[in-house]
């Protein structure tokens, strides 16, 4: 069985919100470049996988665009190359080497961690914590910011009951950011 994984940039008061963090750089860019690869696939729901396909999806001309910095473009073809899976009843449709996800989450997502590989990767907010909820997170990385937003989505806001986690792996970045992975302790 593949594993899930929830990765999420987080500040120190817990805001989820992607623009409330440090900006992307070049270390922080190579660590999410290597944590994608370690995976098969993507799981989104409609909100996050319209974010990151408006930002990361290769361009018609074949060139990314101005605004990319060089450091971003191996993240940029990773992300853009994954299988992702799209969980959304509002879609009608998908692209972008995605499908659509529309039956029941529990029972689908579980068809899909029981499919050979390395592992699926899960981002955003909502779908998030109704995997978590359902039990199906396998493992949790938070890149804790050292920032105070003061706003925006909370980490996982409204989890149904608590979830002991056992600290697994640490990685601190030099801007001060620092990655923590969890698994839960069943």
């Amino acid at each position: 069985m593949r594993p899930l994984r929830y990765s999420i940039n987080v500040t120190l008061d817990g805001c989820c919100h992607h623009e409330a963090g440090l900006p992307p750089d070049e270390e922080s860019m190579r660590y999410w470049t290597a944590e994608m690869q370690r995976v098969d696939a993507l799981l989104f729901g409609r909100v996050t996988y319209e974010m990151m396909e408006s930002a990361w999806r290769r361009p018609a001309t074949g060139t990314w665009p101005d605004w990319m910095n060089e450091w971003e473009i191996p993240f940029a073809e990773a992300i853009d190359q994954a299988k992702k899976y799209v969980v959304s009843s509002t879609l009608s449709g998908v692209d972008w080497n995605a499908e659509l996800v529309r039956s029941d989450l529990g029972p689908a997502v579980q068809r899909l961690k029981q499919q050979p590989g390395e592992g699926l990767w899960v981002g955003g907010v909502t779908l998030p914590r109704a995997l978590a909820d359902l039990g199906l997170i396998d493992e949790y990385e938070f890149v804790v910011q050292p920032v105070l937003a003061g706003y925006g989505p909370a980490l996982l806001a409204g989890l149904r009951e608590r979830i002991q986690l056992e600290l697994v792996d640490r990685h601190e970045f030099r801007s001060g950011a620092v990655a923590l992975r969890y698994r839960p302790t069943r």
